[in-house]
């Protein structure tokens, strides 16, 4: 089966499925990065780091990230590059190379996507417990649809962005293929 090549920007971050990142780019990998991201209208990858650190020598990758698209870029008060970018489609990493310049690049594995099944009795709470989480950190819901937080895979993503768990586990999520086993993950470490 053949494998789609991937540049990767491992972070001390986790980026989940439709949540928003703000990035400052300043090392040349990263800026010839965008610069293909831009002309190729492609996106790259996000993973955490397992080993190193995000400047420097090339960092280790977890073998589960997901893909990140350029919303809007800007250059800072401080002159970096200024990044909004926003998760889409989750990867598994089959294999990595370096770049001469230090770039990570990986064969990757698309996964699966999500099910568009509503939340289960037994996770109607989570709805709930995020839409008052949402309420209470004066998110705007208005533009939301209203029966959007009876969608398991929006609640599930939501919530493991929103949560205080550690990046390992938010990556322990991104490698669940089952929105209901998600939740019933994400409700076990409520509890």
């Amino acid at each position: 089966m053949a494998h789609e090549s991937l540049p990767l920007f491992p972070l001390h971050n986790v980026l989940l499925p439709g949540a928003g990142l703000d990035l400052r780019i300043f090392e040349r990998r990263y800026l010839d990065l965008v610069r293909d991201c831009g002309r190729s209208g492609s996106g790259f990858g996000v993973c955490l780091i397992l080993e190193g650190s995000e400047a420097g020598a090339p960092a280790t990758p977890a073998a589960y990230g997901v893909e990140a698209r350029i919303e809007d870029f800007d250059t800072g008060s401080d002159g970096l590059l200024a990044l909004r970018v926003r998760g889409h489609r989750r990867f598994h990493v089959v294999r990595t190379r370096v770049r001469d310049n230090g770039l990570v690049m990986a064969d990757v594995d698309w996964l699966a996507a999500d099910s568009a099944d509503a939340l289960r009795p037994e996770h109607a709470l989570l709805g709930t417990l995020l839409q008052t989480m949402m309420e209470k950190a004066g998110s705007d819901l208005a533009g939301l649809p209203p029966r959007i937080f009876e969608q398991a895979a929006w609640v599930g993503w939501r919530l493991a962005q929103v949560l205080p768990i550690t990046a390992e586990q938010r990556v322990s999520i991104l490698q669940e293929d089952d929105v209901h086993a998600r939740l019933q993950r994400l409700l076990e470490w409520i509890d």
